[in-house]
């Protein structure tokens, strides 16, 4: 993509910006700065907008931010005084506000014929920023004409929401929208907008029924990486449009994931953000008494090459929080701390990152401060509102605050949102103990074993299932469940279970005597 402005050509292909003929020699960082500036001149950007894209969310001060943007304003002939090109807006951000036309190869976007300087010739494009993507136009299949504003909006929606993935480079509207109703090969869309993901879908109306197809393709080779269909009832379009976004946004992160650590992989010499990929890969597979140190291991490493990487921090405190919430080991009380110290840290580097604020409520919500986690819930929703794991975790404190009755809505929202989550199966576990609470334990049976069903290694399932089968008269099974429980922690005993309260409610502590009894039953050690 080449961005023409006031004599000046920004090509984000060859990564170069010119004023006429000649190439300016700008740092990276200006040059991202410059670039995203204008790829986003439609609306003001805000400061931690600019730091999370451009340095990741890691710690910048504000000196350090002008003095960029200053570099910026020198290298097209703007200032501070004059902004004739960048507004800065007090309080709210800045805005690239000068005149720009759109081109790529030779072929103009909003004028009559292409723009060439002497010496130019065909290159390829650099390597495409990791997590970068363009959302195409859903192609609207129904015979309604009607459908096009909803369809339309889908594909806006995504593109704003997919840019809250931490650390994506997501093409801005405008720029997509270019390719509506075109036949053009993915393989071009990759080179010219320098992506390594397309996403395209289509939308059918049929009948009573809204049928959505999408897939995931790798711009470089045009191999799909993933497809998906689901099928909605026609209701109302506004809540239909944020809940299909939501359910894309929340798979695609998964799926977006998983690619990078495998391009990772493929690294001889990994980088921070390479490592943190992985572990979070790791994880996303199961927590595993192998898996979770082999993920913490890559969080330590990315750590010890970027000591303000951010996303990979958060995420070595959701390595404690699993630590502690497993019950692998005896140091629960311990993992929670840590988990609680590292988010904490993060967010000082990070104020805005939803995930971090998710991680420190479930540490608050699991050491007896459920309103506190609620309320970080509530923060991270507000800054992502795609986040299920926020509406699951608020189920989670209306457990241990005693209100069990509450929890299995909290819980179909969050399936509502992303219905086939990597995480569901601790969603399901957490709807389990929620009926033992309000003594529905063949209910919980069912939740148990949907648990179970989605990840054999989540280790509460087991021990969950284990008790109310045992507390229903299911013995044999009740000692089944058990087995498969030691087969995963065997050093596991109800003492271990018993210091991991999370709560001294009363309702809580009463109904977790339930909980005890069951797992004696099923031949669980006292510890």
């Amino acid at each position: 993509m080449r961005y023409l402005f006031e004599g000046h050509a920004l090509d984000t292909d060859r990564r170069e910006l010119r004023r006429g003929p000649d190439a300016l020699l700008v740092a990276p960082q200006v040059f991202d700065l410059l670039a995203y500036l204008i790829g986003h001149r439609e609306r003001v950007v805000s400061k931690d907008e600019l730091i999370s894209a451009i340095w990741n969310g890691r710690a910048v001060s504000d000196a350090a931010l002008t003095t960029r943007l200053n570099a910026v304003r020198s290298a097209i002939g703007d200032s501070g005084e004059q902004q004739r090109l960048i507004k800065t807006l007090p309080r709210k951000g800045f805005r690239f506000v000068g005149v720009v036309r759109e081109e790529w190869q030779g072929s103009p976007i909003e004028q009559a014929a292409s723009t060439t300087y002497p010496g130019e010739t065909e290159e390829t494009p650099s390597s495409a920023p990791r997590l970068s993507i363009v959302v195409l136009p859903f192609a609207n299949l129904s015979e309604d004409p009607e459908r096009e504003y909803f369809v339309d909006g889908v594909t806006e929606s995504l593109t704003t929401d997919l840019s809250r993935i931490s650390g994506s480079f997501v093409i801005g509207r405008h720029t997509a929208f270019t390719y509506k109703g075109k036949a053009i090969d993915l393989k071009q869309i990759g080179r010219e907008l320098n992506v390594r993901y397309v996403l395209e879908g289509s939308m059918q109306g049929a009948g009573d029924r809204l049928r959505v197809n999408v897939q995931l393709v790798d711009a470089e080779t045009s191999a799909h990486l993933w497809a998906d269909r689901f099928d909605k009832l026609v209701a109302d379009l506004f809540d239909m449009q944020d809940e299909i976004v939501s359910r894309l946004a929340n798979t695609l992160d998964a799926q977006l994931t998983e690619q990078e650590a495998r391009r990772s992989e493929r690294s001889p010499h990994p980088n921070s953000m390479d490592l943190y990929f992985r572990g979070k890969a790791l994880l996303h597979k199961g927590w595993t008494s192998e898996g979770v140190p082999q993920a913490r291991a890559m969080f330590e490493r990315a750590l010890t090459l970027d000591p303000k990487n951010v996303d990979a921090m958060v995420w070595m405190a959701g390595v404690d929080l699993i630590l502690g919430v497993s019950y692998l080991d005896d140091a629960t009380s311990e993992h929670f701390a840590v988990a609680e110290a590292t988010s904490i840290r993060a967010l000082s580097l990070a104020p805005n990152h939803a995930y971090a604020h998710l991680i420190l409520g479930c540490a608050l919500i699991c050491t007896n401060r459920a309103v506190q986690g609620i309320a970080e819930f509530e923060r991270a929703l507000a800054l992502d509102r795609n986040l299920a794991e926020a509406h699951a975790q608020t189920g989670s404190a209306k457990l241990y605050m005693g209100r069990g009755a509450e929890t299995e809505a909290h819980i179909n929202e969050a399936l509502r949102l992303s219905p086939r989550d990597i995480f569901a199966h601790r969603w399901f576990m957490i709807t389990g103990f929620a009926k033992m609470q309000v003594d529905a334990d063949a209910e919980a049976v069912r939740w148990f074993r949907r648990s179970i069903e989605a990840n054999r290694n989540d280790v509460n399932a087991h021990f969950g299932l284990a008790a109310a089968l045992a507390l229903l008269g299911s013995l044999n099974e009740a000692k089944a469940a058990a087995k498969a429980l030691f087969a995963l922690v065997p050093d596991f005993t109800i003492r271990r279970f018993r210091n991991g309260a999370c709560s001294d409610n009363p309702v809580y502590l009463a109904k977790r005597e339930r909980v005890y009894q069951g797992m004696r039953l099923a031949g669980v050690p006292e510890g």
